[in-house]
């Protein structure tokens, strides 16, 4: 069975600058499938650096390629939060610049979403089959060109389409990038990675509806899309200067379409892994319906300017960082992964009753600040329950990492697109949706975490193993 989150990690060599991942060494054995196929071991082994024979320099610039690689990660995993956050100030501007309702302009986020998630499903397979660099690099390309077409857009029916185009190729940058994170790590490493990558990716909603608000302040929402393809180019550069392979020819999978359904059946076939997938899609689903609503609940419902809103978004957002590199430093390794899961989706939930009872008026009239409280508390908890649903699910796909990370993406994006539209169902005025559709959401992840993970009897089996 796999690791459920106590057992020993592995950590397989990052690739190096100017080496192909899929050289090995002279003399040296092939790489094994699934391994980066580094020149160097890993400094921070348990073996050490002298007992794999590395110098000074070399030991140096093997710890230089592992943070750049994890830059660069980051990067890929925060371009879907800046081309959704960056953009969330200027809804209601949008609202007014193309004479569009509400409900229509979050069609915009939707498509994004959609777009990201269909976009996964064809991504994911590729890199399986091509290896993770040209797909990526590929996606990359069409990204910064439709948001490009996004910015020139002039009607809401255009900027869905544009949308939906930029979400399908930003697919590339998120399901490759956990791909590599399978490629080079497992067990315990893989889920203290997943929660470096949340510090790195977590910067990006903090500074991106702040930017997005400065923005605002010397231009119009077209602004917003123009900063965008400037960051996607930058990052399209970084990628085909500093990303290397990472998954060698001898772990690629040769088949076409057929396969690569095949092959998703099969991950789905096993409960375990597939209650982790709808488990991270529904607490998926509790986020977006506040990324969302949020701007209309705090500006419109509120009265708050697309400054407080940024702070308030950037605030909710170091809450998600703060509380991920606690599951990532403190916990992870000394507490079951899934007990630290199952506490995260227990916050969630309650987080999202209180809301649900504010929002209602069981407590009377109640202000902005007792909101935004228990906003920062349901964005905090979801540092427990998304980097380990991501890692609980990935330990059990070593043999199809780019088609694992496809459906646990997917899964995510769908529900959440789903989600988005029924937070503004009642129109612009009640918060009362956005509660409902995050307290529904938020008890389904755990039922589904609980009657289909059932980690209590993963917990039992492994209790009583030799």
């Amino acid at each position: 069975m796999p690791d459920s989150g106590g057992g020993r990690a592995h950590r397989a060599p990052i690739p190096t600058s100017g080496t192909p991942a899929d050289a090995p060494p002279d003399g040296a054995p092939a790489a094994p499938h699934g391994d980066a196929g580094a020149l160097f071991a890993d400094p921070a082994s348990p073996h050490g650096t002298a007992a794999a024979g590395l110098p000074g320099p070399a030991a140096g610039a093997t710890r230089r390629t592992g943070l750049l690689v994890t830059l660069v990660l980051g990067g890929l995993t925060a371009l879907p939060p800046l081309s959704m956050d960056m953009y969330l100030p200027a809804l209601p501007a949008v609202t007014d610049s193309l004479s569009a309702p509400a409900a229509t302009v979050q069609l915009t986020l939707t498509a994004c979403l959609a777009g990201m998630a269909l976009g996964q499903l064809v991504v994911g397979p590729m890199s399986d089959r091509w290896g993770r660099r040209r797909p990526l690099l590929l996606g990359m390309v069409v990204y910064v060109l439709a948001t490009a077409l996004c910015a020139l857009a002039p009607s809401a029916g255009l900027l869905i389409g544009f949308r939906l185009l930029q979400g399908l190729a930003g697919a590339a940058g998120i399901v490759i990038a956990r791909a590599v994170v399978r490629d080079l790590y497992d067990g315990v490493e893989m889920a203290r990675f997943f929660s470096t990558l949340m510090l790195i990716s977590g910067v990006a909603p903090i500074i991106a509806p702040l930017i997005g608000g400065q923005v605002l302040r010397i231009t119009d929402w077209r602004g917003v899309f123009v900063v965008l393809t400037g960051v996607g180019v930058l990052l399209t550069l970084v990628v085909w200067k500093w990303l290397h392979e990472t998954l060698p020819p001898a772990g690629r999978h040769t088949g076409g379409v057929v396969e690569a359904l095949r092959t998703m059946r099969g991950l789905l076939a096993d409960r375990v892994f597939t209650g982790y997938v709808v488990t991270g899609g529904l607490a998926f689903a509790v986020l977006f319906a506040y990324i969302s609503a949020s701007p209309f609940v705090v500006q419109e419902i509120y009265g708050a300017s697309p400054q407080t809103f940024s702070l308030l978004f950037g605030v909710n957002s170091i809450g998600l960082i703060v509380v991920g590199q606690i599951n990532g430093k403190l916990l992870v390794g000394r507490v079951s992964l899934d007990k630290v899961l199952g506490f995260g989706l227990f916050v969630i939930v309650l987080a999202a009753l209180a809301l649900l009872l504010m929002t209602t008026g069981v407590f009377g009239e109640v202000g902005l600040g007792p909101i935004a409280a228990g906003l920062f508390v349901l964005m905090s908890a979801m540092g427990l329950a998304m980097p380990n649903t991501n890692a609980q699910a990935l330990m059990r796909t070593k043999h199809a990492a780019g088609s694992a990370s496809a459906l646990l993406g997917t899964s995510s994006f769908l529900i959440g697109a789903v989600a988005s539209p029924l937070v503004g169902i009642a129109g612009e005025d009640t918060a009362v949706p956005m509660a409902v559709v995050q307290t529904v959401c938020a008890l389904a992840a755990a039922g589904c975490f609980l009657g289909l993970c059932r980690p209590w009897q993963r917990a039992g089996r492994e209790a009583g193993a030799p």
